[in-house]
């Protein structure tokens, strides 16, 4: 609830933890539904609505994307959005452009869910590494290539099968 912050200069800060909800994240990384999140915002009365700003710290579980390793991490982002006041129109006209990024103040309440969600998401990496001299799996037998420096295999291109018995050698 908002209702104790005035429509400008008023301000209230926010130290939580709470439990994260479910799709903070991709399949491949992201955050544990249920795990702590721990908020550290300010929450400030501006002439337009209620700014909210700060950051948000979770832990980030996942798998490296190039040897399928578990990795996990602490990740803290940084939040500031404006919450205004009134209410988005309901006219049944298409909304603008900028109406539909706009968040409200409804019902003397903010939901921070989506915000949290999209500041927490878009700090993800695209495709996360254990480590970044990750070298990977091999992509003939799965082994870790990390394990096996100089691993490989012989692949012979099959349209040339026929060839083969004209060096001599037996393979």
């Amino acid at each position: 609830m908002v209702k104790d912050i005035g429509r400008a200069g008023s301000m209230r800060t926010l130290q939580e933890s709470v439990a994260t909800p479910k799709d903070f994240g991709v399949p491949i990384i992201g955050v544990q539904e249920g795990s702590s999140m721990d908020l550290d915002l300010r929450l400030e009365g501006v002439h337009e609505g209620i700014l909210v700003s700060g950051t948000a710290s979770v832990e980030v579980t996942g798998e490296c994307a190039r040897c399928l390793d578990p990795l996990a991490y602490g990740l803290e982002v940084n939040v500031q959005e404006l919450f205004s006041y009134g209410e988005p129109s309901n006219n049944g006209a298409p909304a603008g452009e900028d109406e539909e990024e706009q968040r409200w103040i409804e019902h003397d309440a903010i939901d921070l869910e989506p915000v949290l969600r999209d500041a927490v998401v878009t700090a993800l990496p695209f495709q996360p590494v254990c480590r970044e001299d990750c070298q990977g799996l091999c992509s003939e037998c799965g082994i870790h290539l990390v394990d096996e420096p100089g691993h490989h295999h012989e692949v012979l291109d099959p349209r040339w099968a026929a060839l083969q018995g004209l060096t001599g050698k037996d393979s």
